[in-house]
């Protein structure tokens, strides 16, 4: 099987630049052997990719593609943090969905990330997940979307000091 690197190029997907922290927030964490991403937003070149709740000024076909798109965010995040080919699986997802009175599809449109993760990282890309209907997101974006990643471990000359 190819690395996540190779997938990606094989998929023709080039990952957008790291979005920048919007708060008092840093794009990742790591703690052990685990990467945690901030949530992340549907973003094309600074801009959202839509705006709206899920079942009114969104479809859900729209919002799965948003879900994607935050999702290529959350991978241009891991990659700046450790790198893509030093995951060893994706372990959780966490996706939020802006959404409408009596919207319901919530899974649906967060297959988008989920199936993303699939294409790049195969069986080690299948996750735990939530799919969380919400009444409002950060700047009326209809999607968010947050991972825990287990990655390689460092070697010992690249760990991060213990404070005791």
């Amino acid at each position: 099987m190819s690395t996540p690197s190779q997938r990606l190029a094989e998929l023709g997907i080039t990952l957008p630049a790291v979005a920048a922290a919007a708060g008092s927030y840093v794009p990742t964490a790591r703690s052990g052997n685990h990467i945690y991403t901030a949530g992340q937003l549907p973003f094309v070149d600074g801009t959202l990719a839509a705006t709206g709740k899920v079942g009114a000024e969104v479809s859900p076909e729209e919002a799965k593609e948003c879900a994607r798109i935050a999702g290529l965010n959350l991978l241009a995040a891991i990659d700046a943090a450790v790198g893509l080919d030093q995951v060893v699986r994706i372990v959780k997802i966490v996706g939020f969905v802006a959404s409408a009175e009596g919207f319901t599809g919530q899974p649906g449109v967060i297959n988008g990330v989920s199936d993303l993760l699939v294409e790049v990282f195969g069986d080690a890309g299948r996750h735990a997940r939530s799919a969380v209907g919400v009444a409002e997101l950060p700047l009326g974006a209809p999607v968010e979307v947050e991972a825990i990643v287990e990655v390689a471990a460092e070697a010992p000359d690249q760990a991060t000091p213990q404070h005791t």
